[in-house]
């Protein structure tokens, strides 16, 4: 295996944990490997390994939206207290419109029942789209939440990562060892392990990314965040981990770890995402707890 460390120089106030949507508390995860793989066609292809860590991280979220759709899966895991709990999300996500929609199911654990049906999201730029979200909302409306006001810009609160949001946070990589060649539902792809830095992130990613990163960095407990991306051949991005970190509420504050991991697949997948009318969306009072 062939390690090579790069480094490009490198904070924020604590941050609660969010219950603002009322999908978790303090919830994070996994995903536990498979999912479709969807080779490459073999056109376009660059020497993704030859090339500069930092140059190939910092693209991958305009080569993403030079791609369009793709299928999506998504595991969010956090330990606190004794207690492990894991959202899974599946679905489909347009990177040039960055828009999409995916199925989120909660454990039993978190959602207290166990027939609660899988909750809708709709993802779009500063804005989360939720149905089925339960705590006295009905079954027929949406609830509409701003990321960009989100301590955690979204990047937690739903259960899911915006996938577009997570690509752009390896534009602030800062510190990088390209870990070696491997192979991703039978894709070869190449593994960067690293840490970035939220502030950087928000600074260079697109306006319609912007203002929930910047968010981020103002709300998480560390600007640090660890994070593992496999690219493959032509410098998509097929399989990224971040790990975020909060400080818990409480006298005896502790700091809780969130693993977000997003798996992308069968690239070029049509996608459709239509937001709900105004009069679809839910203005009354949720229930907390």
């Amino acid at each position: 295996m062939v390690v090579q460390q790069y480094r490009d120089g490198g904070g924020a106030r604590a941050a609660r944990a969010l219950a603002v949507a009322g999908v978790i508390a303090v919830t994070a995860g996994c995903v536990g490997g498979g999912g479709g793989g969807g080779g490459s066609d073999g056109s376009g292809q660059r020497a993704v390994a030859a090339e500069r860590p930092l140059d190939v991280l910092g693209r991958a979220a305009g080569v993403l939206a030079e791609t369009g759709g793709a299928e999506a899966r998504t595991s969010m895991e956090t330990a606190a207290g004794g207690t492990r709990v894991t959202i899974r999300g599946e679905g489909t996500y347009d990177f040039r419109k960055q828009m999409g929609r995916l199925k989120v199911v909660l454990p039993t654990d978190a959602a207290g029942a166990d027939d609660r049906r899988p909750i809708t999201e709709l993802l779009a730029p500063g804005a989360l789209y939720m149905k089925n979200r339960g705590a006295g909302v009905p079954d027929d409306k949406w609830v509409r939440i701003d990321t960009t006001v989100l301590e955690d810009g979204n990047l937690v609160t739903g259960g899911v990562t915006d996938p577009m949001a997570a690509a752009e946070l390896l534009r602030g990589a800062g510190d990088v060892t390209y870990m070696g060649e491997s192979e991703l539902a039978g894709v070869t792809v190449h593994h960067y392990r690293g840490v970035a830095d939220l502030n950087r992130a928000a600074r260079a990613a697109s306006p319609q990314s912007r203002g929930a990163l910047s968010a981020a960095a103002k709300g998480f407990s560390k600007d640090a965040v660890p994070f593992d991306a496999y690219l493959d051949e032509e410098g998509r991005l097929r399989k990224v981990r971040h790990r975020f970190s909060f400080a818990s509420e409480g006298r005896e504050a502790a700091e809780v770890t969130v693993v977000s991991t997003l798996l992308l697949y069968g690239f070029g997948a049509p996608v459709t995402v239509t937001l709900p009318d105004d009069d679809d969306i839910y203005t009354g009072e949720i229930r907390q707890g």
